[in-house]
Parts: C-alpha cells; structure tokens; sequence
C-alpha cells in the first residue's frame, strides 16, 4: 500500500467526511479505504474519539466485590478498574506516581496495589500508602499523593471511562437511547460469558459489521439467519450518542425466555443493536443480550471485549452453552469475512460502493454522520483543541 504523510491526507479525510454530513440515506456510499488502513489517520481517530469522548470498559459484575480489579491498555493509556474497599468503582491510572511503572496486571481482587519496581503501595481508592525510605525527602507529602482518578459513569450496568475532563455527562446524553431500550433492563442481566481477543481489522469495520442486518442472511445462513433474517430488520431513528436498528425473530421464544414483564409484544419478539461510539456495540434480546467493546491498537488491529448478560437466574447450564455456541460461531464468521474485507480495503483497486437501503446499510450512514460529526472539521481547529486538552491534561 502506497503510505502517504499525515500532512497530506488529513485536510482530505477531514473534507470527505464533511461533506457527507447531513446528506440522505439514499445518497450514501462506504468510505475510501484508506479510511481504514492509514496509521496517521488511525492517530487521529485514537487523538479525538478514543481519547476524548465516552468509552464502554465493561460491566459491573467483573468488579462485583470490593477490592476487584481487573487492568487494560486504552490506546496507550494503562487503566484500572477497582471496586474500592470503601464500596465505590473508580477508573484510576494505572501508572506508578514514583517513577511511571504500570502497576497492576490481568484481574483479581486486592486489599491493596503494590509497584513491583520500587514497592509503593496503594490502596483500593489510589491512596498511596507506603513509600519505602522517601520519609527524608523534603518536597514529598505522602498523603497528597494518589493516583490520578479519571471520570467515569455507570448506565444500565455498562462502565464507562472518560479521558476529556471537559466532556459533558454521559447518562444525561444517554436518555433518549435509554427510552428505546428501557424496558429490557439491562441492569439486571447477569454475566455469564466474558472473552477478550484480538481481530485483524480496523475497528470501524467491526463496528460496522456488528451493526448491519444487510449480512444476516448471506453470511451467517446456518446461525443467525434461522433466528433472525436481514428481511426482518428495520432502522431506528438515530440520536446524538446512538444509532441502530430493530430486527425480529422468526418464531416466537418461548413462554420460559420473555424476559423482563415491562417488555412489549413487540419487544419480545425482536431483537435491538445499538452502538455508542465509538467503541461500545450491543445486540439486545429479551432473554439474553451481547456487547463488544472496541479498542484499536493499530489501523488493522483491534482488541475486543466480548460478553453475554442474561436475563433471570433460571438458566441451566446447558441453555447457557448453547447462547454461548450459537454466539461464538456467528463471531467466528464475522471475524473471518472482516480479515478478507481488510484486505479488499488495501488495494489499490479499491472504490467506495453504494450502501444499500435505510433499513439495512442505514447504521453504516449514521456511523459516517457520528464521524462526520466529530472529526469533520477544519485541521486548524482540531490542532489548536488537541493542545488545550494536553494543557489541561498536563495540569492535573
């Protein structure tokens, strides 16, 4: 692939997906690929969405108990996860205030962190507890020191972290999405399957992918098909913090899986994806739900947290293996048509194609109008944005 500078194609990127911003579903076509294959571009994308809006690290149950923790890279940035001892769940830097060692690794559940370096000691809130031999050190206040804690959030049992210490709430912003999907309450699923891989793809193309029914029935003709078929999938109205769309069941689930009695008929026998980008996916049922959360790691590598939540504690094991099965194998089917298409978008013969209809490419539109919206500026703009926030990050 032919590697152009930052220089040159940012004004570019910048411009393309400016002008698409407001334009009509039935006008929309897929970006150039080298959206999704430049490293420049990948910076700025981890520059201003990773880095500055609302990211999805999870659900509460991984850190159920006090003292449990569990530790990742965001694009860069070490961040722990820690229900403290004093009963509240805090995102912290996971970054020694002595001298920049990463403190704690994997998951688990502590009564306190500790450097492996140099052995400074902190407790489940960041408080540093113990420093061996600073006592004589005339500029150091023990107790003033702790690690940094960043913003963030809890919705529907989703944990959310925030970089931006100017971004706006994120559970305000959240309510018009949270009307549409209420009544499944996703709050009171449980979690009963958790996995972390890595694919071999840009993350918008698995964003993407996770939210389209255009695929249903051509790729996943033996799984996801015979549930729910592209024919029966309808676009939701997006908002500012969301989009996705609506597709039904072809046979109604069984009296034993409804789900929640707030639950419509409608809600019952249909399923909703959403996305919250940029790195949060959801596909909802009412008997059980799955989520991915996206960090990319390079423009065609991107970690992947992946679960399912399920909705009352009458499960038997056997259910639970085959949701788990069913929900694997569709995946796998994702994640081998996602390494081919990566590999398409490199080419150089490569040219964006129309997208079909609102109601099965219509979240691939609303997906473009979110970057639109966020990176579709002048370079100016951003460049001098990015300094302030460094600034202000730089005095905390």
């Amino acid at each position: 692939m032919v590697q152009h500078s930052k220089l040159q194609l940012d004004p570019i990127f910048r411009k393309t997906l400016g002008s698409i911003k407001g334009k009509d579903y039935e006008q929309g076509f897929s970006l150039p690929g080298v959206f999704y294959t430049d490293p420049a571009w990948m910076q700025t994308e981890c520059e201003e969405l990773f880095l500055r809006d609302w990211f999805c690290v999870g659900r509460v149950e991984e850190v159920a108990k006090p003292g449990d923790f569990f530790s990742f890279d965001h694009v860069g940035e070490p961040i722990l996860i820690v229900h403290g001892r004093d009963g509240v769940i805090r995102a912290l830097s996971n970054v020694c205030r002595h001298r920049g060692t990463v403190i704690a690794a994997g998951s688990g559940n502590v009564r306190k962190f500790l450097c492996p370096y140099h052995h400074w000691a902190y407790d489940t809130t960041g408080q540093l507890l113990n420093a061996p031999h600073m006592e004589a050190h005339q500029d150091f206040d023990m107790k003033q020191c702790r690690l940094r804690e960043l913003r963030s959030e809890t919705w529907l049992g989703f944990l959310f972290v925030n970089l931006n210490p100017q971004a706006a709430d994120l559970v305000k912003e959240l309510a018009p999405l949270e009307k549409i999907i209420g009544n499944y309450h996703l709050e009171q699923m449980s979690l009963r399957y958790l996995a972390d891989e890595v694919w071999d793809t840009n993350w918008k193309c698995l964003l993407e992918n996770f939210m389209e029914g255009y695929h249903l029935t051509p790729l996943h003709r033996e799984t996801l098909h015979k549930v729910n078929p592209s024919n029966l999938c309808s676009h939701l109205r997006p908002g500012k913090r969301h989009f996705g769309y609506r597709v039904g069941f072809t046979s109604r689930l069984p009296d034993e899986r409804i789900g929640h009695p707030d639950l419509s008929a409608e809600e019952m026998d249909s399923c909703v994806m959403f996305a919250m980008p940029p790195g949060l996916c959801v596909g909802i049922g009412s008997d059980y739900s799955s989520f991915l959360c996206l960090r990319p790691s390079s423009p065609s590598r991107v970690s992947v947290k992946m679960g399912l939540i399920f909705h009352g504690d009458d499960w038997s094991e056997r259910d639970v293996d085959r949701a788990i099965e069913l929900f694997q194998h569709t995946m796998d089917e994702d994640k081998q048509v996602l390494l081919r298409l990566q590999q398409g978008l490199a080419s150089r013969f490569h040219q964006p194609g129309p997208l079909a209809g609102r109601e099965f490419e219509g979240t691939i539109w609303d997906f473009y109008q979110y970057l639109g919206r966020h990176l579709g500026r002048h370079p100016g703009v951003d460049k001098k944005a990015r300094a302030i926030r460094n600034l202000n990050l730089s005095h905390k």
